[in-house]
């Protein structure tokens, strides 16, 4: 199979059927894909405060793609392993915005309370790059690389590179991390898939807002899964198997997200839905990927052993 990189000359802000392809590529095909951060690499240091920085911008989250995948159709599903993800810079930015965050008030969840003061933190990459250090904090943070926004086009709608869904989008997991499969669902000839937002790092919820920010590039392979549609997305580590509900309230991303995982229990591994939904209810494992985005995404899990029966 070939080698493909895609560098892009140009970033797109919205998961779009309607955006001419970057490149294309075949199953199986090593995909090596270069990404910016999610401020298009705008705030380099603590002096660039988001209001001035991004003052310009007229979107944030910048994507590569779309990436037509041949052979891809709707009512398929897109399975997207993730082999590795470097990063092309030797610093990370975090910030806090104004009205943006898990512990402010927001344009979505609005107070009389004063935002938060801009300041901005620049996260240094050491020892050889597995760890990355602030100078203020003084605290070394283990680099844990993934990509927060991964996404197949939806099938009528242009939607914001900052929202998550069905498609995929901006769900900010930690899951989403090399040794992991990504399965997404096809609503388009080609899929049309979007990648962007590579994080050094993030605690589940990305509680201000803004991971460890930085530029990267991710090695891929596609496989086209023919007449089977993951509905929503699906994730795939040598552990365990997830999937991502994104909505508000966050108690119907968490609904989503199970109910999709008791669907996959039933559909693959020969459970009833409702042996699936008791044994969900005993050993399930949920978390927060986003507490933060125009919809919040979850994750529910269940480890590979509980699926096989004795």
């Amino acid at each position: 199979m070939a080698t493909i990189e895609v560098r892009p000359k140009g970033y797109n802000y919205v998961f779009s059927p309607y955006l001419e392809p970057t490149a294309s590529v075949k199953p199986g095909d090593k995909v090596i894909v270069y990404t910016d951060d999610a401020f298009e690499s705008r705030i380099k240091t603590k002096d660039d405060l988001p209001a001035k920085a991004l003052a310009t911008a007229k979107f944030l989250n910048p994507q590569t793609g779309p990436i037509y995948i041949e052979g891809a159709e709707p009512g398929d599903t897109l399975a997207v392993k993730i082999h590795s993800i470097e990063f092309t810079r030797d610093y990370a930015v975090s910030c806090f915005i104004k009205y943006f965050g898990g512990l402010t008030s927001t344009n979505l969840t609005r107070t009389l309370q004063e935002p938060l003061e801009e300041r901005v933190w620049i996260w240094h990459l050491v020892d050889d790059g597995r760890f990355l250090y602030n100078d203020e904090i003084r605290v070394k943070v283990p680099a844990q690389p993934f990509l927060g926004t991964i996404a197949t086009a939806p099938e009528l709608e242009a939607i914001s590179a900052l929202t998550p869904g069905y498609f995929g989008g901006n769900m900010d997991v930690p899951d989403v991390r090399p040794g992991n499969t990504l399965y997404l669902p096809v609503s388009n000839p080609g899929a049309l898939f979007y990648v962007g937002d590579c994080h050094a790092a993030q605690g589940q919820g990305e509680l201000c807002g803004v991971a460890l920010e930085i530029t990267g590039k991710a090695t891929l392979t596609f496989e086209v899964i023919k007449g089977k549609n993951s509905e929503w997305p699906r994730i795939e580590s040598p552990e365990k198997i997830m999937t991502v509900g994104s909505a508000r309230p966050m108690e119907d991303a968490a609904r989503i997200a199970y109910a999709e995982l008791v669907k996959w229990l039933a559909e693959d591994y020969g459970f009833t839905v409702a042996e699936a939904y008791q044994l969900l209810t005993q050993v399930g494992g949920l978390y927060v990927g986003n507490m933060v985005d125009t919809s919040y995404s979850l994750v529910a899990s269940i480890e590979k052993k509980y699926l096989e029966r004795t």
